[in-house]
């Protein structure tokens, strides 16, 4: 009860606005990654960067038991974006101020609570899931970018597919986690508005780098519930490269020269990205 009154209290900084000024975003990293921990704990992470660089945690969607979509030609979606994720490594492995991290490097699953879990044990400051989604329909086509919603989707196709995503961990046999109510509501009160306008902002310096070299399904960033982007304080985007149930997309994310140039055009809207932050916040 002693604890109760104390989150209470908390929060009622929190609403008043006290809290931004006592409370740092690692130090909201921090209480987050305690809440999402579940049972199944995962090993000890490589420590947050210190040596200024900027932490970029790219997530390839799906793995292991979860083969996620799977194309006309049997291309499936878990192996395509790990070559994607790893694509953008390379592209700013050499980058002086950002450093990437990988939730998966293997072809293993992962819940998604445990994704967003990864993302703050290593003090993440962006969360990137890549996909290369399904849909009903063969002529689906198109990149698209997701960014979280809490007042519903933006769009028919945005509900459909984080549905879809978040329908992954049934695969694994996960049940869902069950978490303090009064925490995560503190956790978003804090920070969560910050946040998805911040990802919005990513969500746009991406599809402005993928634009030129293909084709987009949407213009803008969408929004939609994706589990895998409910963090409150990393700004969080899902990225669909192409549609692989689309037989022709299918036949390009099969190619190590499309897979290459969507990473360089991915890699380049990062850069863009904390560029603009930098100058916001000098």
């Amino acid at each position: 009860m002693h604890l109760l009154k104390r989150l209470i209290h908390r929060r009622q900084l929190l609403l008043s606005g006290l809290a931004l000024a006592i409370l740092s975003p690692r130090a909201v990293q921090a209480k987050e990654s305690s809440a999402l921990t579940g049972a199944n704990r995962l090993a000890r992470p490589a420590p947050p960067a210190k040596n200024g660089k900027r932490i970029v945690m790219i997530d390839p969607g799906h793995g292991g038991i979860d083969s996620g979509a799977v194309g006309e030609e049997g291309s499936e979606e878990k192996h395509i974006v790990l070559e994607i994720a790893g694509n953008v490594q390379r592209q700013l492995q050499s980058h002086p101020r950002i450093e990437v991290r990988l939730t998966r490097d293997s072809d293993h699953f992962i819940p998604l609570y445990q994704r967003v879990e990864i993302a703050h044990q290593h003090g993440a400051d962006l969360f990137m899931s890549i996909h290369a989604d399904g849909f009903t329909s063969p002529d689906a086509s198109g990149a698209s970018v997701f960014a979280l919603s809490n007042r519903g989707a933006s769009s028919s196709m945005a509900r459909y597919l984080s549905q879809r995503e978040n329908d992954a961990d049934k695969l694994g046999g996960v049940k869902a986690q069950q978490q303090d109510h009064y925490l995560q509501q503190i956790l978003f009160d804090l920070v969560q508005t910050d946040t998805i306008k911040n990802s919005l902002t990513l969500g746009k310096h991406v599809l402005d780098q993928i634009r030129p070299v293909h084709h987009l399904h949407s213009q803008h960033t969408e929004q939609a519930a994706f589990a895998v982007l409910k963090s409150p304080s990393i700004p969080s985007v899902l990225v669909e490269t192409s549609f692989i149930t689309n037989p022709r997309e299918e036949q390009l994310l099969g190619t190590t020269a499309f897979r290459q140039k969507i990473a360089s055009a991915i890699a380049s809207g990062i850069i863009n990205y904390f560029d603009e932050f930098d100058r916001r916040n000098a």
